[in-house]
């Protein structure tokens, strides 16, 4: 208590314990491309005697001790997912620390190879790989790196494959030199001495220079070595060694497997782990396109989620197939017997035709060493390298005809909508399409009929083809670079970039002094390389280098050819620059609008960050758990899904403390089923906590984060929380158009969700904005355009606006009828609410021509005039059953407040009633359609419908039906006084269309795993299931 009462005197303003998911760090760093406005450019000096006189930590002994805890229990397994999580935390760490270090030149290389030089620093062996000029030289050297670290974690991910171990690894870009960083493995080194001895006796066990032995060792790690091979879908073959031996692999040719001195197996040399990608083979078999080609480097191979899709696509041929044979020899039904021979005969045939490594069954295997330079095949191979060869070309086809057409596609109908660089390349990557298919990408958008609805999708990858082949001539222009002309050289760099024709930099004595006063050394000479780079230049090697690398040589001739011909934003450009080479940028508002100034000055640029990739720990049982919440979802068994998913929430906590993507995405599902099921505070503090995780990991201004803020604003909203709601949705816009600009489909969901929230003029601005874009985007027929169009119509009936109140609800009427037809319940209120509106117009018209006529008729005085002015409009609003917000002024011409009415449904109200709450009545009367969709969803109009949880049909429990609740989110909302019928208070969101997507999907339209809600829900209306 004494205690307590010093701590209370010395700290009156002591700050309350914040939530541990604000205060604990990260495991791996976050990087932000701009930092605090006060912060001063100084170098870290990250020299540590850690190496030198201290011990390093043992990295591979320590992920391997942790990966080989006890995993019997939940507990144990729980215990050993957090000790990986925090071990490969520490080492991601240190290789960051590591790579400042040895390209700062504070570390001696222990080769004496200068043209890869290798270091040991803090228990990492740091290396930049062999330039050979096989696989291209300088690109090649780095795509082996990156094809190393992805090899590594494919192994890694293998489930219930115990024994076969992988050193950790990671790579790391900083200054334009790429490191790989690796663990120090027992028993790859070897003595002097045992240099001359067998392989065997160092430890290689299997690989192409393994040579022939029999050991019970290599005996278990062969076994190892098919298992994985089984689960990795690569093939069993057979190679020429140098010395002509014929050598069985299960992996690539460059692999080794060893047993190191603890015991355990390793593998290395895994980056030629998948197949090549055929599309970029010298070999011509495509008659009609410009593939195959060739390009910068010769390490091009296929993803693994293209093999997967690849194998699900022949598994479809193959059983489409098998169903025509027998259908050709009888019949399925008569044929499909236990030992009937015509069905052996056509699943052979089947097996046969569509390329199965096995006669009997179907079994998708692909070899690695097909189409790679300086592999050897026995002639008793031929048939099966023909096999394959074929496989192979047929993978790469497939990527042109049918994944890239499925991407667009899945553009055009909004389930794909990435917003910068990161989100493009991981929805390209979903469907194994590599990145350097861009290029291909671009094209067939350019040749594409729906090219203007596919502008946002052309513009980002216009925008990653740029950025990209920036940063290879900006990883070159840094070599020539020390440390204490960095910042006034990448500001350099970045002025060459965004303002055209910018001239060569003259270092004189100001810019010295200016250096020397902010802690930067003397300044550069005026003789510096970098200095007389100009903007031409630099945009010519850009230009060079997208046109070898993407086929792509439409980027103009400067940076503003972009931001006119494809709507790119310079400040974009800039984001996504920074977040790939690690340069974090002073916070301050930036104008490229002067061209004869450096938008950007060596004071802007605050540090340089390494840019590291590494290995993804998987945690697995929480991953379990929730999938089994999206299965129980998609079931539409709600409160078992609410449970699953608390469950997982709870499994994160344990392993990875919630800051971990997958805890971010369970969180914000977690708070999309609670909202559903009504329980809007349990919604809004889950949510809250998914934007504290997704700004902590993924970054504050991360599209992931742009969506959350903007789900937050739906469930405070809910909540009642009106102005928070405002400036969640604000905030989210605001990101929105730094990362991508205001072109965009999902700026359209927000400023619909603006419109609902703001009041007065504003809401008409977004609501115009938001049908505009969905227009563009969509068509004038589309479902999200036509809610639009209605609610834009109600907004503008509260305005007095009844003319293009009803322009806008015709265009409504017109996409419902084309969509549902006339007789689906949608279609009959459109059509209703437009008659009603139809009717209160003509009455509003006809009532004010009249009082137009009496008052040019009358000679009165300008007091009079005014009085009468106000009688009439008293006696409009009475009529119309409207109320006035200021009754006492209206109550000195006579009038009252008007009395309740009784509203009707699809008819005109009676006493000249308002036609947006006649409809919300109607809609109100409507039996909800659909099964899981319809449960707890909210419509565009802010109306949310709560629906029962759906109860299991047991015998004990009989069957139960499930009711609606509609209850209104927003109450009412002022509206400022029209130009005819005076100031109204009316209902601003009646429920005109109810709708099955709710609000909450909607704004999280699906993307990735943070909307598995919402997976469902293409094709279905707004009122229910599409009706065929």
């Amino acid at each position: 208590d004494l205690l307590c009462h010093i701590i209370k005197q010395l700290f009156p303003l002591f700050r309350p314990l914040q939530p541990p998911v604000e205060v604990i760090t990260t495991p791996y760093h976050t990087l932000s491309w701009l930092g605090p406005p006060c912060a001063t450019r100084t170098h870290k000096n990250t020299f540590s005697r850690l190496g030198v006189d201290d011990q390093p930590p043992d990295w591979n002994e320590e992920l391997q001790a942790a990966r080989d805890l006890p995993q019997g229990s939940l507990e144990e397994r729980l215990q050993r997912d957090k000790a990986v999580l925090q071990v490969n935390s520490a080492f991601v760490s240190t290789v960051m620390q590591g790579a400042e270090t040895v390209v700062d030149g504070f570390v001696e290389p222990v080769n004496g190879n200068p043209g890869d030089p290798a270091f040991l620093w803090g228990g990492l062996f740091m290396s930049q790989g062999t330039a050979s000029a096989v696989f291209g030289g300088e690109r090649g050297r780095r795509a082996a790196q990156r094809l190393e670290l992805n090899g590594v974690q494919a192994y890694s991910d293998l489930e219930g494959l115990q024994g076969l171990h992988t050193i950790p690894t990671a790579i790391v870009d900083y200054r334009g030199v790429r490191l790989s960083a690796q663990g120090l493995a027992p028993g790859l080194e070897g003595s002097e001495q045992d240099q001359g001895t067998a392989p065997a006796s160092r430890g290689l066990l299997y690989g192409v220079n393994a040579g022939p032995q029999e050991s019970p060792h290599r005996r278990r790690l062969l076994e190892l070595l098919a298992h994985a091979a089984k689960s990795l879908s690569l093939q069993r073959h057979v190679v020429l060694a140098p010395n002509g031996h014929q050598v069985p692999l299960f992996t690539s040719v460059d692999a080794q497997g060893l047993l190191g001195a603890d015991g355990r197996f390793y593998l290395l040399d895994v980056f030629r782990s998948f197949p090549a990608d055929a599309n970029f083979c010298p070999e011509d078999y495509h008659a009609n396109t410009d593939l195959p080609r060739s390009f910068p480097h010769g390490l091009c191979r296929l993803r693994p989620e293209l093999m997967q899709a690849f194998s699900q696509h022949k598994h479809c041929q193959f059983t489409q197939r098998v169903r025509e044979l027998l259908d050709e020899n009888g019949g399925f039904e008569e044929c499909a017997t236990s030992g009937d021979s015509r069905a052996t005969a056509a699943v052979r045939a089947a097996c046969k035709d569509v390329g199965s490594v096995s006669d009997i069954l179907f079994e998708m295997r692909f070899n690695p060493n097909v189409f790679s330079p300086g592999v050897a095949f026995p002639p008793g191979e031929s048939t099966s390298t023909k096999l394959q060869e074929r496989l192979l070309r047929e993978a790469a086809a497939f990527i042109i005809t049918h994944q890239i057409p499925a991407f667009l596609e899945g553009c055009l109908h909004n389930s794909e909508a990435p917003m910068d660089g990161a989100t493009l390349k991981n929805a390209l990557h979903q469907r194994g399409i590599n990145l350097r298919y861009l290029g291909h990408v671009v094209k067939v958008i350019a040749q594409s009929e729906h090219k203007e609805h596919l502008r946002h999708i052309m513009r980002t990858a216009v925008a990653e083809i740029f950025i990209r082949s920036t940063r290879r001539v900006f990883n070159s222009f840094l070599q020539g670079v020390d440390v204490s002309s960095l910042s006034a050289a990448v500001s350099h760099f970045l002025s060459c970039l965004l303002v055209p024709h910018f001239p060569p930099t003259s270092v004189g004595e100001d810019t010295k002094k200016k250096s020397r006063r902010r802690g930067r050394g003397a300044g550069a000479s005026e003789s510096t390389p970098w200095s007389t780079l100009t903007g031409a230049e630099l945009w010519n090697l850009v230009c060079q280098d997208a046109a070898e690398t993407y086929v792509f040589d439409s980027l103009g001739s400067g940076p503003n050819y972009l931001v006119e011909h494809y709507g790119l934003q310079k400040l974009s450009l800039l984001r996504e620059f920074c977040l790939k080479t690690g340069v974090q940028l002073r916070l301050r508002d930036y104008s490229f609008d002067n061209q004869n100034k450096a938008p950007i000055g060596p004071e802007d640029i605050i540090n340089m960050i390494p840019v590291v990739k590494h290995i993804h720990m998987p945690t697995v049982d929480a991953s379990k758990v929730y999938q089994a919440a999206q299965l129980s979802i998609q079931k539409g068994l709600l409160a078992q899904a609410h449970e699953q998913l608390k469950e997982a929430v709870y499994l994160y906590g344990r392993a990875c403390d919630d800051l971990h993507p997958e805890a971010g995405y369970c969180h914000t599902l977690l708070a999309k089923v609670a909202y559903l099921q009504g329980k809007t505070a349990e919604a809004r503090s889950v949510q809250l906590k998914a934007v504290v995780i997704s700004e902590r990991v993924l970054g504050f201004d991360h599209p992931n984060t742009i969506q959350q803020y903007a789900l937050l604003g739906v469930y405070v909203y809910a909540g009642g929380e009106t102005t928070l709601a405002q400036k969640c949705f604000l905030r989210a816009r605001l990101l929105m158009l730094t990362v991508h600009g205001e072109d965009h489909p999902y700026t359209a969901t927000l400023d619909n969700c603006l419109g609902l929230v703001l009041a007065e003029d504003q809401t008409g601005q977004f609501l115009k904005n938001a049908v505009r874009l969905n227009t563009s985007f969509f068509g004038p027929t589309c479902l999200q355009t036509a809610l639009n169009q209605h609610l834009l119509a109600q907004w503008m009936c509260t305005k007095g606006d009844y003319r293009n109140a009803m322009t806008h609800e015709k265009e409504a009427l017109t996409a419902f009828t084309s969509l549902f037809g006339e007789d689906h319940p949608q279609t009959r209120c459109s059509k209703d609410f437009l008659s009603t509106i139809t009717k209160q117009a003509v009455k509003v018209e006809r009532t004010l021509r009249q009082a137009g006529a009496e008052c040019t008729e009358a000679t009165v005085e300008v007091g009079e005039y005014k009085q009468k002015h106000l009688e009439l409009k008293a006696a409009v609003v009475k009529e119309l059953g409207l109320k006035l917000p200021n009754v006492a002024s209206v109550a000195v011409t006579g009038g009252g407040k008007c009395s309740d009415r009784e509203k009707g449904c699809g008819k005109e109200p009676e006493g000249g009633g308002n036609p947006a709450e006649d409809t919300s009545k109607c809609q109100q009367d409507q039996q909800v359609e659909g099964s899981l969709e319809s449960t707890g969803k909210v419509s565009a109009n802010c109306h949310v419908t709560e629906q029962n949880q759906q109860k299991e049909k047991t015998s004990a429990e009989g069957d139960k039906a499930a009711s609606d609740e509609v209850k209104t989110v927003n109450d009412e909302m002022e509206s400022s006084s029209g130009e005819m019928n005076g100031r109204m208070d009316v209902p601003a969101s009646p429920s005109a269309l109810r709708s099955d997507v709710s609000w909450a999907d909607v704004v999280s339209k699906s993307r990735g795993k943070a909307t598995a809600v919402n997976r469902e829900g293409d094709g279905s209306t707004a009122n229910g299931p599409a009706e065929e």
